[in-house]
């Protein structure tokens, strides 16, 4: 007899791989955006170091885990504006006395210059929201002292700061976070000395590997920066400043490299300026510093070196 054979099972479709839905986004559960004034800062760390001339050194003694002293000595040229392309350059020499106390909500920076000048900053949580920011240089000089303060309001999603200066100085800022990576504010300021007022806008998005910022205000001023982090070590920065009053306008390119025991920084834009610095890290709590800047278009060449000891 004949065996009937069963015919085939069906051989199943082979598994689509699950569309991968995107991620739904909680617009009433935003991150707290950076401070208002702060929206360049990665531009900043790399296009704007900390450069000097002459000899620094930087002591630092702490007397407790809040309470520490500082001493820095400065000796180089200081620059005098001149009729001619080239600034003029009279050597100084100061020393600098420095109080500094920290505390979760209370931190407190004070510094005396034998020049006789006083400065000093205060940043204070007087809530868990609201924060107290005070700044203060005071001259011997008529009309050089200086003294502002701010009081910032972090909410859930948005920050805002309003500003008291000497001068009759009034402003305040908003920036509100508008997506998980995009924010948008704008500020307003009155210099009732000067009779004069602004209004300004800014925006800035951010993802973990790129930071891209914008700003325009009504004094001119238009400013765009975009830093591109290559790797947790290297960063690459680019802005480009434009007055559309005087019609002057900059564009820099820089770098900030981490290396194990060093960190350099540098730039280079069009108006011919190149500089450099760098920070190495000599034994725990000792850093040597080289600074160098030249100035094609000043023919302006300016190099210093500095160490940093604190414990």
């Amino acid at each position: 007899m004949a065996t009937v054979v069963p015919p085939a099972a069906a051989t199943p479709p082979a598994s689509q791989p699950a569309a991968v839905e995107p991620e739904k986004v909680d617009y009433l559960n935003l991150p707290c955006p950076i401070p208002y004034e702060e929206i360049h800062r990665e531009a900043l760390m790399s296009l704007k170091p900390e450069l000097f001339e002459g000899l620094r050194f930087d002591f630092t003694k702490g007397l407790n885990q809040k309470f520490s002293l500082s001493h820095s000595v400065f000796m180089g040229p200081t620059e005098f504006p001149a009729q001619s392309n080239e600034p003029i350059k009279i050597p100084t020499a100061h020393y600098e006395f420095g109080a500094n106390f920290i505390d979760p909500k209370l931190m407190l920076f004070g510094r005396v210059l034998t020049d006789g000048r006083v400065n000093a900053r205060v940043k204070c949580d007087l809530s868990e929201n609201l924060t107290l920011k005070a700044n203060a240089q005071l001259a011997n000089e008529p009309h050089m002292s200086h003294v502002m303060a701010n009081f910032d309001y972090k909410g859930k999603d948005y920050r805002t700061q309003f500003q008291l200066g000497n001068g009759a100085l009034f402003g305040a800022n908003y920036i509100q976070n508008v997506t998980p990576n995009l924010s948008l504010g704008g500020e307003v300021f009155w210099a009732g000395q000067h009779r004069k007022s602004g209004i300004g806008y800014a925006a800035r998005y951010n993802t973990d590997k790129m930071v891209a910022t914008g700003q325009v205000a009504s004094t001119g001023m238009v400013a765009l920066s975009y830093v591109q982090k290559v790797s947790e070590k290297v960063s690459l920065a680019a802005d480009y400043m434009y007055n559309y009053m005087s019609k002057d306008a900059t564009a820099s390119f820089g770098y900030d490299y981490i290396l194990r025991q060093c960190r350099l920084r540098g730039k280079i834009d069009s108006n011919g300026c190149v500089a450099a610095f760098m920070e190495e890290r000599l034994n725990m709590g000792l850093n040597f510093i080289l600074s160098a800047e030249i100035d094609h278009s000043k023919k302006d060449y300016k190099f210093g070196f500095g160490l940093t000891v604190g414990e």
